[in-house]
């Protein structure tokens, strides 16, 4: 049992990770005098993403892997919008 519960809370640390990603990349506003600031936070926020699926993927059942390599898709669309822009 404790693996399966170390899964889910790998799973669910990485979503959380994503989520917290996509509400910064969301909320960014690329005119604004604290871009800078903006985009280094979200940047960390990515790395930690990044690690996070990394991490997980390790005890991932398949359905979550699947889900967890969406999230790597996502980030990395992510990272080359916000590239392209600069």
């Amino acid at each position: 049992m404790p693996y399966n519960k170390n899964k889910q809370q790998a799973f669910q640390a990485a979503q959380q990770g994503m989520e917290d990603a996509q509400e910064l990349y969301y909320e960014i506003v690329r005119d604004s005098a604290t871009y800078g600031h903006q985009l280094k936070h979200l940047k960390q926020e990515v790395n930690e993403a990044y690690e996070q699926i990394e991490n997980a993927l390790e005890v991932a059942s398949e359905s979550q892997k699947a889900q967890l390599k969406k999230f790597q898709q996502d980030l990395s669309k992510m990272v080359t919008e916000v590239n392209e822009y600069q």
